[in-house]
């Protein structure tokens, strides 16, 4: 079946752990912005962020099956950044359990929090070229993950209910809100060096998430999710970030290769950062005052799979924030319209082209027109619906 987002995770190795399945992604993007700082645009670190040519994600992937009560994967990421200059990173490494009881399941390692749907998905799984404004305003470049542990409880219903916590590091730069060091630029003060001295110092991240047919061809998912941790900006001071989000689904009776479909998706997500008095990192005579700093957005997405290998799509999003003392570049009111349109030359390639409509409170409108070719090799874990 030609492959767009399909359910569950790939059955691969075998019980006595004989091999582990590698694969390959690459993403190259090309185009052109009105606005020459295309990163004051582009908030996500696998976006296209330069005019011209970009190389923002290429992704090793190893999966296998450790021995029949375990699981592993790894995901390590090579990139090219505005100035050429090539970055690695470990994305993710993580065991997942197998064969616990009563409908339970642990994760442990380093991995991307459960919050919402697109936090999770690597940007080969993104329906448009770049990520989500009110994710790169929210959890930083590089969404929001860590080490740490998950459970998830499998309900015993009729339907698929499912039950997560999250207990990962609250410090660096994919804990964006909370104990990274990049995070003075949402207060704007010194930031304070918080030790680990309980629970309370650590992220947690629940999500409930529930998904139901409606018909023979309609299915919603639905879900809740939180980030709550604390912060940098004072020894006391901490983050909390809610959302809300659904997809639903619609596939006809005699499609092929899954076409034609229609699809849409959205998500909504709060923060509520609690900012210390602080030094004020621009100019160290300068205290800030204790406030409470309020930020908001969400995006919603239509696809429509016009026939076999052809998918167009819009995406409408806004972000927005109430006034606090210190002025953030990241705490500019913006919204953003994105058309695309991608064909898939086969379910291991696909060209896309994206406009982008960029309006930013007090600084303007600029225009951008992206394109994407991504590819991939070998054996690659599905993704969930």
């Amino acid at each position: 079946m030609f492959g767009l987002p399909i359910a569950g995770w790939a059955q691969v190795g075998s019980p006595s752990g004989a091999f582990i399945n590698i694969g390959f992604v690459g993403i190259a993007d090309a185009g052109w912005s009105t606005e020459p700082d295309v990163g004051s645009l582009q908030l996500g670190d696998h976006d296209p962020r330069v005019r011209g040519f970009t190389i923002p994600n290429m992704e090793l992937t190893l999966n296998g099956a450790v021995d029949p009560y375990f699981q592993g994967f790894a995901s390590i990421i090579y990139k090219l950044d505005e100035e050429g200059e090539t970055g690695v990173e470990l994305e993710e490494a993580f065991f997942l359990t197998t064969s616990l009881p009563g409908n339970l399941q642990v994760k442990g390692g380093q991995f991307f929090g459960e919050f919402g749907r697109q936090n999770t998905q690597h940007p080969h799984a993104w329906a448009f070229v770049d990520q989500p404004l009110v994710l790169g305003e929210l959890f930083g470049p590089e969404g929001l993950r860590g080490q740490g542990m998950r459970i998830s409880w499998l309900a015993p219903t009729s339907w698929y209910t499912e039950a997560m916590l999250s207990v990962l590091n609250s410090a660096g730069g994919t804990a964006f809100s909370f104990r990274s060091e990049e995070s003075s630029v949402i207060h704007g003060g010194a930031p304070d060096e918080r030790a680990v001295d309980g629970l309370g110092d650590l992220l947690l991240v629940p999500r409930l998430t529930t998904s139901l047919d409606l018909t023979a061809t309609q299915t919603v998912v639905v879900g809740a999710s939180a980030a709550l941790g604390p912060n940098n900006s004072g020894p006391d001071a901490d983050t909390r970030i809610f959302g809300a989000d659904v997809y639903w689904k619609w596939k006809s009776l005699t499609a092929f290769q899954g076409f034609p479909f229609v699809s849409f998706q959205a998500e909504a997500l709060v923060r509520r950062y609690g900012a210390a008095s602080r030094e004020s990192v621009d100019d160290p005579l300068v205290t800030l005052p204790t406030e409470t700093l309020r930020d908001r957005g969400t995006y919603a997405e239509l696809l429509w799979g016009i026939k076999p290998r052809w998918v167009a799509g819009t995406r409408g999003e806004v972000v927005r924030s109430e006034s606090a003392t210190y002025a953030s570049a990241l705490r500019t009111d913006r919204y953003r319209i994105s058309p695309s349109l991608t064909w898939y030359p086969s379910e291991f390639s696909k060209l896309r082209v994206q406009y982008n409509l960029d309006h930013r409170e007090a600084i303007g409108t600029d225009h951008s027109l992206w394109f994407q070719f991504e590819f991939i090799m070998g054996a690659h874990a599905a993704h969930r619906f």
